[in-house]
């Protein structure tokens, strides 16, 4: 387990519990783990620096400049970063931290990113708009514009690759751009804006969470059968108050 705490990481595992990385100048924005290399994991900070470490032995590896909002590690054999800097998407190499493109098109800035689980496409979201892109193609498919509740997140269906999940203001939204690619079909989920998902392909389900302090994992609920949902069920939720009483004694 891994969190970030304003300028350090801090590593939580059961052979060195409460392990520091320390390096990053201004607050960390977003971590990921690579998904073959173990011990090596990427993350970035409010003033666009990037860095890969070794968790392993604490060191960092490498830094460079292009994500100040998310990192994300291409799936499955993670040979490139995507990293989301204002409303520009930077795809880095990872052996050569050399930018391999830039996936431009979007106003506002992008708040979230995605990949599908083959790694050959990637989802952005700003406020304003939802994209999907080809990688290789180098080109966005999909444009879905927001009808007033600002996107916030986002995250592929686990099971159902053509279906993005979309937080929004108390709203989970489904979009597949292959179905009437214009709408969206909403499901209230939360009583604040949703502000991160979390997916597990084994599973089948996909967790998030919001502002209104809770964390709800969603199973067998996020797919379209024509223009209805299948069964919805939240299996699983717990306010995040019931963890405020831990204390944890950094050192």
């Amino acid at each position: 387990m891994i969190t970030y705490l304003f300028h350090y990481l801090v590593l939580i595992q059961p052979s060195n519990p409460f392990q520091k990385l320390v390096g990053h100048a201004d607050h960390v924005m977003s971590i990921d783990f690579h998904p073959s290399k173990v011990g090596l994991l990427s993350s970035c900070d409010s003033n666009d620096e990037i860095r890969l470490w070794d968790v392993n032995d604490g060191d960092c590896k490498l830094i460079f400049k292009g994500g100040s909002r998310q990192v994300r590690f291409q799936p499955r054999f993670g040979n490139l970063l995507a990293c989301s800097t204002g409303n520009i998407i930077n795809i880095f190499d990872v052996e050569t931290n050399s930018v391999q493109l830039q996936l431009q098109g979007h106003v506002g800035d992008v708040r979230s990113i995605c990949w599908d689980m083959s790694g050959n496409f990637l989802a952005s979201m700003s406020e304003d708009s939802a994209r999907i892109w080809c990688v290789s193609g180098r080109k966005c498919l999909h444009e879905l514009r927001s009808s007033g509740n600002k996107f916030q997140s986002c995250t592929f269906h686990p099971d159902r690759a053509q279906i993005l999940a979309i937080g929004s203001h108390e709203l989970l939204e489904l979009w597949n751009p292959m179905y009437q690619s214009h709408r969206t079909w909403p499901h209230q989920a939360h009583g604040g804006i949703i502000s991160s998902f979390a997916d597990s392909p084994p599973t089948g389900t996909i967790a998030s969470v919001s502002h209104d302090q809770y964390i709800k994992i969603w199973q067998r609920c996020l797919f379209l059968r024509g223009s209805r949902y299948s069964h919805q069920t939240c299996f699983f939720l717990f306010l995040l108050e019931d963890f405020y009483m831990i204390s944890w004694p950094f050192t």
